[in-house]
């Protein structure tokens, strides 16, 4: 059955429309404000920093020119002509990238244990002693905000080149990182549970092992995974430096301007990545409907 909707007189609705004419107005106005100040800040930001917008016209060529090499032989063939020329060394890039998703196993691995363990400490909601969350807060943010790079940069000269200074270097800095979104997800939890635990005289542990820890564990599997998938990329880039993995041949290739090389790796890189990501993210889809089924 339709029903009629009633409108009201025009001497009573022109106000209305008057208003909203008025409230949409200021709404434009302050958007074109923000969009100049942005305008503003952005100039400002590159004059400061010595941006030349003339420079990127005129060598836009050689970034994309470089692209194009990539894709050729030494003998001036594309790359997809000769897979047997293109991917030579499959046999070293392989067993180099292997070591690369090691290191950032071992390291996610590594920082999610650590990142645990600062978790409940650095919750506001959990820790009642203020000066021990600040330390623990504070720790870590040294360790999410110290660049892994750096990290990698310091270990290579104290232990040498190799896979154990990526590891510690991923490791800290996933810490870091994990212990924020950690920390932000157990500040989220139900205190019900919690406070069932300390009226039965159970410890501070108990109450975080019995309590919290089923709540909170699914997000933290899916938080770990998320890091493992940025830390297969990162363990490429910390190899510049000599922290072991693919990255050490990568960046050599690019130094000496074996160009064929370079988009093998890149693309095995590139391959693999993608798989972790689909196959993670599966995962951590099946893990969060575990927890909220419908």
């Amino acid at each position: 059955m339709a029903r009629l909707v009633s409108v009201p007189p025009a001497a009573q609705l022109a106000p209305l429309l008057g208003g909203y004419s008025q409230a949409v107005a200021a709404k434009r106005r302050q958007l074109a404000l923000g969009l100049a100040l942005t305008a503003v800040a952005l100039l400002i930001s590159a004059i400061g920093a010595e941006v030349q917008p003339v420079t990127l016209w005129n060598k836009i060529g050689n970034f994309t020119s470089y692209f194009d090499r990539l894709l050729k032989l030494d003998t001036g063939a594309r790359v997809w002509t000769d897979p047997q020329e293109w991917f030579w060394g499959l046999a070293r890039w392989s067993r180099l990238l292997g070591e690369t998703l090691l290191i950032a196993y071992v390291a996610t691995l590594t920082g999610a244990v650590g990142a645990l363990a600062g978790a409940a400490p650095a919750s506001r909601n959990l820790m009642r002693r203020a000066s021990v969350g600040f330390v623990v807060r504070r720790c870590l943010e040294f360790c999410r905000t110290v660049p892994d790079i750096v990290f990698a940069l310091i270990f290579v000269a104290a232990f040498g080149l190799g896979a154990l200074p990526g590891v510690l270097a991923l490791a800290i800095h996933t810490t870091g990182a994990l212990g924020k979104l950690f920390t932000e997800v157990v500040e989220n939890i139900d205190m019900g549970p919690v406070e069932g635990v300390a009226s039965t005289g159970g410890s501070w542990l108990a109450q975080v092992r019995f309590a919290v820890t089923p709540q909170v564990l699914s997000n933290l599997v899916s938080y770990a995974l998320l890091r493992f998938e940025i830390n297969v990329r990162g363990a490429t880039v910390i190899g510049f430096v000599g922290a072991g993995g693919i990255g050490q041949d990568l960046i050599v290739a690019i130094r000496k301007f074996y160009y064929s090389d370079v988009s093998a790796m890149l693309l095995m890189i590139i391959v693999t990545v993608m798989v972790i990501d689909m196959l993670s993210a599966r995962l951590r889809h099946r893990l969060l409907a575990a927890e909220n089924p419908p």
